[in-house]
């Protein structure tokens, strides 16, 4: 039986360090799992935590795209809740056109934070406008199909390879939701913790 090996890293800041020395790491991280042949290398978002440094995860991709050339690099994961659907489809979309075929988009539904950060990344959202969670990942499906027949808004590039996506969830609802939008699954068993309820 073969499997493939990926890492998710969270840049946490060890006590004496700091934030550059964090993500200095994970950039060394993320090079000798090339090196070492792992399949993927994912970054985390948190936000007004003072002991993790990957607060921007699709800055710290781009970066770690440029400083490696074969391992796929993603999200795990954009917090989709903060964002506009068809920025993170931009954003994802520019990764992929800059590193084809090596550019993965995990999205969450937490905050990846506390209420402070979550109510200042939130301040011009409009609460009775803001869409749902499942119409958000069917909006960016919408923006990263990269249809030139679609009349709305072009999220543009579009790239010769779309990012993979994944949900990060940790419940059989986030599974079927999953599913119903044709997007692939990353179970959080962190989160959730429950043995006899795996998915």
């Amino acid at each position: 039986m073969t499997y493939l090996l990926s890492l998710l890293d969270k840049s946490p800041i060890e006590q004496g360090l700091t934030a550059a020395d964090a993500l200095r790491a994970t950039v060394k991280i993320a090079a000798r799992a090339e090196e070492l042949g792992y399949h993927r290398f994912w970054v985390a978002e948190h936000h007004n935590m003072s002991n993790l440094a990957s607060s921007a995860p699709e800055a710290l991709i781009a970066y770690l795209l440029a400083r490696t050339s074969r391992i796929r690099i993603g999200s795990g994961g954009v917090m989709l809740q903060h964002y506009s659907a068809y920025k993170v489809a931009e954003t994802f979309n520019l990764l992929a056109s800059l590193a084809p075929g090596r550019v993965d988009l995990g999205v969450g539904k937490a905050p990846g934070g506390f209420p402070l950060s979550t109510r200042a990344l939130q301040l011009a959202i409009d609460p009775a406008r803001k869409p749902d969670f499942a119409n958000q990942l069917s909006d960016l499906n919408t923006y990263l199909a990269a249809d030139p027949n679609y009349d709305g808004a072009q999220a543009t590039p579009f790239p010769p390879t779309a990012p993979e996506r994944f949900l990060l969830g940790a419940s059989v609802e986030s599974a079927e939701l999953a599913a119903e939008k044709g997007w692939e699954l990353v179970f959080a068993g962190h989160l959730n913790g429950d043995p006899d309820n795996p998915v």
